[in-house]
């Protein structure tokens, strides 16, 4: 528990840094100057920030920010996990409600679908409202789609649950762009890489959910008596959860600390302050869309990332083409690929956060995801199973593990613009990329079978890391905590 301010003067425990160090060691808190004494941190044109002075007792960091962190990735999680609850027992079902395959495929397609036209209000939103508003709309969205879904067990009532998971669906857009803005404005620069990773680790926690626990909750059986309860049960559990998770957020999810935690942020809250400085949205837009290096990055990371899409939505049928009635096995091997994702994001944020090496970094991770691909297509049919379960978290290991890498390394690309945007964009893409691969993935895979399909894939992912090659590192972002540790040696 971090410690208020109190009526005796009691202040909350803070880490405070100097800007000129990487040290994160404790010095003691000394009051703010006077908003009059500040000096400013402008905005140039090009580099992203020229710099004044940091703060004589150097920023700081509090330690609610984890709390705060640790809510976002459980809220994360709580909305993901249900984006592949359907799909990854897809022949449970079809069987159960009646209907085509390709209807299961859309309650996976639709949290791509609905999150492209409403990027950009989400993003205007963001930046309009905070981080706790935004938050908050999110949660309540993901709880009322998940209570509807508790009331759609009944072989006639698959509109419900679509009507319900489209609700949830709607609600990630309050989710997918906040990794990058919360690291931003609650961690320092030398935890804001790491941070970042933590937050787009909870989507990854959610997905990984999603792929385990519906085949353990809803069993493959000839009863649709008991295949109803069983839902019925999942459906119960996921709407409690929710609604736990709503009222902590209402309770403990802040927006932002009394302090910015770093010269970057400094600088962008008294650009928001600022009227007369502040950009608009429509020209922030603007900038985004003109900005070569970050067009590459929308390029690339939704190729990444809607391969993975694609991947995810349709592999029950490709693990059952060799491994009949071992649906339960498919959701481990999911979870394999997100589990070992997870694990990827920490090491690359680790890896930014030591070296700010981010082209090289992305790079890398991306190169050896399209590796770890062709490795995957070849080793589905050798007949023994474990080898999928090796091979899907060699794939997920850098492949879900790019997923916060693209994020901070537009942050960098395009700073002084808010991370909420960004980020926006780059899911946009994603979620667009994966919409065309999940249709094209699955029309291959029915006519050529999943050799050809993940081939395919594996192409685009060479597309993918030629275009991440041809991206330079501008790195913004780093540029400002330089000039603002220059200017105050």
């Amino acid at each position: 528990m971090d410690l208020k301010h109190s009526g005796t003067g009691a202040a909350e425990n803070t880490d405070s840094y100097m800007a000129a160090s990487k040290s994160t060691d404790m010095i003691s808190p000394k009051e703010k100057e006077s908003k009059g004494a500040k000096e400013g941190v402008g905005v140039g044109v090009g580099v992203g920030v020229g710099t004044g002075n940091a703060p004589p007792e150097g920023y700081k960091v509090y330690a609610r920010r984890w709390a705060v962190l640790i809510l976002f990735v459980l809220y994360s999680a709580s909305n993901a996990m249900q984006w592949i609850q359907y799909t990854i027992i897809n022949n449970i079902i079809t069987r159960y409600y009646g209907i085509s395959d390709k209807w299961v495929d859309w309650t996976s397609m639709i949290y791509m679908i609905l999150y492209i036209p409403l990027i950009f209000p989400g993003s205007w939103f963001l930046d309009k409202v905070g981080l706790r508003i935004t938050a908050l709309v999110g949660i309540v969205g993901t709880c009322i789609g998940a209570w509807i879904k508790v009331c759609s067990v009944d072989p006639s009532l698959f509109y419900v649950s679509f009507i319900g998971q489209s609700i949830v669906a709607l609600a990630q857009v309050c989710i997918l762009s906040l990794p990058a803005r919360l690291a931003a404005v609650w961690f320092g620069p030398d935890q804001c890489s790491s941070a970042t990773s933590v937050g787009v680790f909870g989507n990854q926690l959610g997905v990984a959910i999603g792929f385990v626990l519906p085949p353990m909750l809803v069993p493959n059986s000839e009863d649709l008596e008991t295949v109803g309860k069983d839902l019925q049960m999942m459906f119960y559990m996921v709407a409690g959860l929710t609604s736990v998770l709503l009222v902590l957020m209402v309770l403990f999810f802040q927006d932002k600390p009394p302090t910015p935690p770093s010269a970057a942020q400094e600088a962008s809250q008294r650009l928001e302050g600022n009227e007369a400085d502040q950009v608009s949205f429509m020209q922030s837009l603007k900038n985004l869309i003109t900005n070569r290096n970050f067009i590459l990055l929308l390029l690339s990371y939704g190729i990444n990332v809607g391969v993975f899409y694609a991947i995810s939505t349709l592999l029950n049928p490709v693990v059952l083409k060799y491994y009949p009635n071992h649906e339960v096995d498919a959701g481990r091997i999911g979870l394999s690929i997100v589990l070992a994702g997870m694990l990827g994001s920490v090491v690359s944020g680790i890896v930014l956060d030591k070296t700010h090496k981010f082209k090289e970094t992305t790079l890398a991770v991306y190169a050896l995801s399209m590796v770890g691909m062709w490795i995957f297509t070849f080793t589905l049919d050798t007949g023994h199973i474990a080898v999928v379960y090796l091979t899907a978290s060699l794939l997920g290991f850098f492949m879900t593990g790019y997923l916060p890498v693209g994020f901070e390394f537009g942050a960098e690309l395009t700073f002084p613009e808010p991370e909420g945007t960004s980020s926006g964009l780059l899911n946009a893409s994603a979620q667009t990329f994966g919409i065309c691969f999940t249709l094209f993935y699955s029309e291959i895979f029915t006519a050529f079978g999943d050799i050809a399909a993940n081939t395919t894939m594996a192409v685009m992912l060479i597309v993918g890391t030629i275009i991440t090659a041809a991206t330079r590192s501008d790195l913004r972002r780093q540029n400002a905590h330089a000039g603002s540790a220059a200017g105050n040696p």
